[in-house]
């Protein structure tokens, strides 16, 4: 494949922020990565039936490019599996083998053309694998091999609830999942994408490592904080090792089970500053998805988790889950719970939805991540007719 060097830019900031620009839109540069805003789209996955083996479609690129044209300043694709057995459904995206890097390529390019920058979500789905997407009206639950699905694995053999049990993978196993993880951010740095995240949450195998609610081993990879961290460290350090010295590393986490005895605020806080001495540059704070839970849901119930990783750990975090409005993301920044916002259901709802919190929060066209072409289309031109 030729050696690409993406275009990162984006046209409307070429010049001075102002001073009293709204933090929503301020850049963030992280490495030699400069990412024009702080709204992020949250990674989605999209469970496409054009995706076959992996590898992503037009959908893809109707459905991240999308995004990109409303102005999201990092696009953060679906959890994308570093191994066939890895997905979360049949119909997942990956990045093990050159013909998904080179269908990626173009999605990536699009993006850059747009003004934004894009991530991939590295993932493997664990115990959590070979499931029915779940769309309305489908089945739920484990996918049965006659009908495309597969054995998963995990760090033992207890099931998810209302999953097949999986295989318990051996310490031999696990330097593949290892390998197999640095391999797709070296697929991923050929495709041109800019930010690499390692997906360690929502109960998916990194997270079922981390659990000692899912995670009861005796050997090196179990037992204490050490024991149960050690496989996301040692992704992590492969990953850093093949990913660009000058793109950011983001680590996605669920900062607690929600459970008693589970992995918690604490623990979270503890492997932040690991991970930021690793050569993390983010962690994107979630919660849950491991085991069932009573979790509080409500508008931004998991900002605490992030504030506190933030301040105690001294690592810049991502903020998620049910921040839908341009003013509540705007105090979430200002007040310093976190450094970005990502969106998921409200950016499905709203493709556009930064160039709305742009002219919510007073800003120009020339001001806001507008595209050219949709310029008649902002409010200062309704006011002017």
């Amino acid at each position: 494949m030729t050696e690409r060097t993406p275009t990162v830019r984006n046209r409307a900031w070429s010049r001075p922020v102002a001073l009293d620009m709204p933090a929503l839109f301020t850049p963030l540069t992280l490495r030699d990565l400069t990412i024009p805003n702080r709204v992020w789209l949250a990674p989605m996955c999209q469970y496409s039936v054009l995706a076959e083996d992996g590898v992503p479609t037009d959908w893809h690129l109707v459905h991240l490019g999308s995004r990109a044209q409303g102005g999201f300043g990092l696009i953060i694709t679906e959890a994308t599996a570093v191994v066939p057995e890895g997905r979360i459904s049949p119909q997942d995206t990956g990045l093990w083998n050159d013909e998904q890097r080179d269908a990626w390529a173009p999605v990536v390019d699009f993006v850059h053309a747009q003004g934004s920058t894009i991530g991939v979500q590295l993932a493997h789905a664990g115990r959590k694998a070979s499931t029915y997407r779940g769309f309305p009206g489908e089945p739920t639950g484990t996918v049965a091999e006659d009908e495309g699905g597969w054995t998963s694995v995990g760090p033992g053999t207890d099931a998810f609830p209302g999953y097949s049990a999986p295989r318990a993978l051996t310490t031999a196993d696990l330097p593949g999942v290892v390998t197999a993880f640095a391999d797709a951010a070296r697929r991923a740095d050929e495709a041109g994408f800019d930010v690499v995240e390692v997906h360690a949450a929502h109960g998916y195998l990194l997270h079922q490592f981390l659990s000692p609610l899912s995670n009861t081993r005796t050997d090196g990879y179990g037992g204490g904080f050490a024991g149960r961290t050690r496989l996301l460290l040692e992704v992590v350090d492969a990953v850093r090792a093949v990913w660009p010295d000058g793109k950011p590393l983001f680590v996605r986490i669920s900062a607690t089970d929600w459970t008693e005895g589970g992995w918690d605020g604490d623990d979270s806080v503890r492997l932040a500053g690991v991970l930021k001495d690793r050569g993390v540059d983010l962690v994107d704070v979630s919660t849950g998805g491991n085991v069932t839970a009573d979790i509080p849901v409500g508008p931004g119930y998991q900002l605490p988790f992030s504030a506190a990783v933030r301040s105690q750990a001294g690592v810049p975090t991502g903020a998620v889950g049910l921040i839908t409005t341009p003013q509540q993301a705007e105090e979430v920044l200002a007040s310093g719970q976190a450094d970005s916002v990502l969106l998921a259901r409200a950016a499905l709802r709203e493709p556009s939805w930064p160039l709305r919190a742009a002219a919510e929060l007073g800003l120009t066209w020339r001001e806001a991540p507008y595209p050219a072409a949709y310029a008649r289309g902002t409010w200062d031109d309704v006011r002017a007719a």
